[in-house]
C-alpha cells in the first residue's frame, strides 16, 4: 500500500479578516484525502505558528501549511527553513505579498486546491539581527505604520490607507548609514527604506518590482518623501510596477547589508517590531521549499 501523504495545516484564526475557520471546511471538501493524511491546528498566541512548526518536522510531516497572512507564513517559514518539508500557503491575511509574489491565488479554494498537485521550488529567505523574513523587512515611515496598524481596532487595505495619509504629514526622514557586502559605508536620507526578497508589501504594491526570490539578493529600496501633489502619481507607480522609474526611488542589490538608523523600530513581514539601531540583513539562498 503506498504511504499517504502527510500535511498539517496551520490556521491563525485572527489574521486578516477573521474569517479562517470556513478553511477547515474548504480544505475537508477540495483536498485529495485519497492522497494525504490530514491533521489542523489553530494557532492560540504569537509565535505559536513556530513551536507547531518545528513539532511537525520532528514528527516527519510532508507538507506544513500555513493558513493566515504575511504574518504567519513568516511564523511557519521559521520552523522550516533548511528543511525538505514542504511549505503549502493559503492566503488569508490583509496583504499577502509573500503568496502573491509567488502566484499563490487569494481565492481560498483555489489555493486549496493548488495543494493537490505538490508543485514546489526552493526560494530564498532572509534575515534582520537573526529575525527571519520572507518577504519585506523596512524602517522608516512604513514601519511606523505597521506599528500603527497593529494598534488598530480593525484590519484591511482600508485602514492601511487611511493611517497611511493621516500620519504622512508629520512624519519626517531619516538619514541612514548603509554598507552593502561590506563596501564603503554611505549615508543616504530616505523617508523609508525597504529590505526586499519580494517585490511587494502586499496587496499588489510593488515597492520593489525587481526583486527576484531566486536570485540569492536582497534589494535595498529607498525613497525619499515628495510633495502632496506628487503622492497620487507615486501611489500609481506602486501599483503598476513602475515606482523604480521614480525621481524619489534609490535602490541598491547585495547579499548582507548593514545599516545605521536613529531609532529602533522596523517592521518584518508587516510586523513592527522593536530591534535596534544596528541592522544586519542577509540572504539566505534556497532555504525554504515553497508549493506553488
Amino acid at each position: 500500500m503506498t504511504r499517504k501523504i502527510t500535511i498539517l495545516f496551520i490556521i491563525n484564526p485572527i489574521s486578516g479578516t477573521g474569517e479562517n475557520k470556513v478553511v477547515e471546511k474548504l480544505i475537508k471538501k477540495e483536498l485529495a484525502y485519497s492522497k494525504f493524511e490530514v491533521s489542523i491546528r489553530y494557532t492560540e498566541a504569537v509565535g505559536h505558528a513556530t513551536e507547531i512548526a518545528k513539532e511537525g518536522v520532528k514528527a516527519c510531516v510532508d507538507v506544513i501549511v500555513a493558513v493566515g497572512g504575511d504574518g504567519s507564513v513568516n511564523e511557519v517559514a521559521k520552523g522550516l527553513i533548511g528543511t525538505n518539508v514542504k511549505m503549502g500557503i493559503i492566503p488569508a491575511g490583509s496583504g499577502n505579498g509573500f503568496a502573491r509574489h509567488l502566484n499563490i491565488p487569494m481565492d481560498k479554494r483555489k489555493a486549496v486546491l493548488l495543494l493537490n498537485k505538490l508543485y514546489s521550488k526552493s526560494v530564498d529567505t532572509a534575515s534582520v539581527n537573526d529575525q527571519v523574513f520572507v518577504g519585506t523587512a523596512g524602517v522608516g515611515f512604513d514601519a511606523h505604520i505597521g506599528l500603527k496598524f497593529d494598534e488598530a481596532p480593525t484590519r484591511g487595505f482600508w485602514t492601511y490607507l487611511k493611517l497611511t495619509f493621516k500620519e504622512y504629514f508629520n512624519y519626517r526622514e531619516q538619514t541612514y548609514k548603509i554598507a552593502i557586502d561590506q563596501k564603503k559605508t554611505i549615508d543616504e536620507k530616505a523617508f523609508f527604506m525597504s529590505f526586499c526578497n519580494t517585490n511587494q508589501w502586499g496587496n499588489n504594491v510593488f515597492v520593489s518590482p525587481n526583486s527576484d526570490i531566486e536570485d540569492g539578493l536582497i534589494k535595498v529600496v529607498l525613497i525619499r518623501k515628495m510633495n502632496l501633489l506628487s503622492v497620487p502619481f507615486f501611489a500609481f507607480r506602486l501599483f503598476s510596477k513602475s515606482v523604480d522609474k521614480s525621481k524619489y526611488y534609490k535602490e541598491f542589490s547585495g547579499k548582507k547589508v548593514e545599516v545605521s538608523q536613529t531609532t529602533n523600530l522596523i517592521h518584518i513581514d508587516g510586523e513592527p517590531i522593536r530591534l535596534g539601531q544596528k541592522l544586519f540583513i542577509e540572504i539566505k539562498p534556497s532555504s525554504l521549499e515553497v508549493i506553488q
